[in-house]
């Protein structure tokens, strides 16, 4: 329910819904509320017939021969319409001698100056409705020599009448009849319309939401595509501002790494001119400078780390289209990476130790992955408690389509709060500045990890263990 085009499809096609049916029972009511009297299609005949039968019987003298020719003229009425009538006069007498129907005399009494037409039952009642024999009209007449006359015709019944109540036998049929003959169609054809609309909105906002996914993923030549550019609305500016916008914030970044990699390479020189400026020193100085002298070459190894590790981190973004590719058993790969980690950890009252490992085989750039590895075993080493080893393991998860390996580091430390476990893969992010210090770590190694793993189509990402400790699972596809 979420999805934008569910939302906007529902929305529609609700709204549709609902007008349709208002407008339906809205007719339904006002039908039967406004129903003329008349409403029945051959009651505007009855009084032709009637005015018709009693020219005929004054014409005749009201003898024999009158009664004859009425009688005639009712029996071709009949046929013609199948409206089965009869003629009486002031007196309530029957001037045709045709059957008269039951209840044709005290209809025809009920007729008055101001009410000279009547049906029986009345229009629209629910006895009416039920009437299958045929309804009964009459129609009040003043002759042209001022004798009043009343004709009373049994009409057919031409539709089944007004549906049946809620609950009444049929009702639901005739329900379902409605909805299938007025509603269905309506809304087929409305809900299909609905869903095109849905799908013209919602497909360009997927589009661009899938852009910035690649944006955000680190592909800063991720933009919207043509088709959705030439779009006239507000999603099609959107498009454009966001395009604008990924330009500019690749060529910051862009600019960011070329200030980097010249700054690295430029203060390469230096450095190596003050470590021979240091060894001089360290030879020619008295000794009561050495401890200075010691300090320095701490700081310049430091410096000389933190240049290699951004040449690095450039080298790793330039991405690994010039670099050969080969085929890496991973578990022999995680062997000898544990062992050397373990050798040096040994120094720092540490350890390192694969816990688990299943066969898994990928292709890559061996150095590449290699350092990303060593470089999140590394940082797990500096952060785990004294006496404490890091663990790691390596898992093969399979799936219909794909198969992948998974590569954890755990380590015994604090932790990382929820909100900076992102934010640790960001180059020189630190989450305590004087740990870091105090660790040795400059902010890169994990920044160094996080884009040597995607350019090998893999991802990773950091959580703290439930049993305390921080986890970096390093996920990468296999062949």
């Amino acid at each position: 329910m979420r999805s934008l085009f569910v939302k906007i499809l529902l929305w529609f096609g609700l709204a549709m819904v609902l007008v349709n049916i208002a407008s339906f029972f809205t007719g339904i009511v006002t039908e039967r509320r406004f129903q003329p009297p008349r409403s029945h299609p051959l009651a505007p005949m009855m009084g032709v017939f009637a005015a018709t039968a009693t020219e005929i019987y004054e014409r005749g003298g009201g003898g024999t021969n009158s009664q004859i020719a009425v009688r005639e003229y009712l029996d071709r009425v009949e046929q013609a319409s199948s409206v089965s009538a009869v003629v009486f006069n002031e007196q309530h007498r029957e001037l045709s001698g045709r059957p008269v129907p039951e209840g044709a005399e005290a209809l025809a009494n009920r007729l008055t100056a101001d009410t000279p037409f009547a049906f029986d039952p009345p229009a629209g009642s629910r006895s009416s409705a039920g009437n299958t024999k045929g309804i009964l009209a009459a129609q009040l007449i003043n002759s042209t020599s001022g004798s009043k006359y009343t004709l009373v015709g049994k009409l057919p019944q031409p539709f089944p009448g007004p549906p049946p109540r809620l609950g009444e036998p049929g009702s639901f049929g005739f329900g379902l009849r409605v909805f299938a003959r007025t509603l269905l169609p309506l809304l087929l054809i409305g809900g299909f319309f609905c869903y095109l609309l849905a799908r013209y909105l919602a497909n360009p906002i997927v589009k661009l939401r899938t852009v910035t996914h690649e944006l955000s993923d680190g592909n800063l030549s991720a933009r919207v595509d043509d088709k959705l550019l030439r779009r006239r609305d507000e999603i099609g500016y959107l498009g454009r501002d966001f395009n604008q916008m990924a330009t500019h914030i690749e060529s910051l970044v862009d600019a960011q790494r070329r200030l980097l990699t010249d700054i690295s390479h430029e203060l390469r020189s230096p450095l190596a001119r003050q470590n021979v400026a240091l060894a001089l020193a360290r030879r020619r100085g008295p000794a009561d400078v050495a401890p200075a002298l010691d300090r320095i070459d701490r700081e310049a190894k430091r410096m000389n780390q933190m240049i290699g590790q951004l040449l690095d981190l450039s080298r790793v973004e330039n991405g690994t289209e010039s670099l050969e590719t080969t085929r890496i058993d991973l578990t022999q790969l995680l062997e000898e990476i544990s062992a050397d980690a373990d050798y040096e950890a040994r120094e720092h009252d540490r350890g390192v130790q694969l816990v688990t490992r299943e066969q898994c085989t990928t292709v890559g750039v061996v150095d590449l992955l290699a350092s990303a590895i060593e470089n999140v075993v590394r940082n797990a080493i500096r952060h785990t408690a004294f006496a404490t080893t890091v663990d790691i393991s390596l898992k093969r998860v399979d799936s219909k389509d794909s198969s992948s390996a998974v590569i954890s580091v755990k380590d015994h430390g604090p932790g990382v709060p929820e909100t900076a476990l992102a934010a640790i893969f960001r180059p020189f992010y630190r989450v305590e500045d004087a740990r870091d210090r105090k660790t040795g770590g400059t902010g890169l190694g994990l920044a160094i990890a996080a884009r040597a793993v995607r350019l090998h189509g893999g991802f990773i990402r950091a959580r703290n263990a439930d049993d305390g400790g921080l986890v970096v699972d390093i996920t990468v596809p296999l062949i």
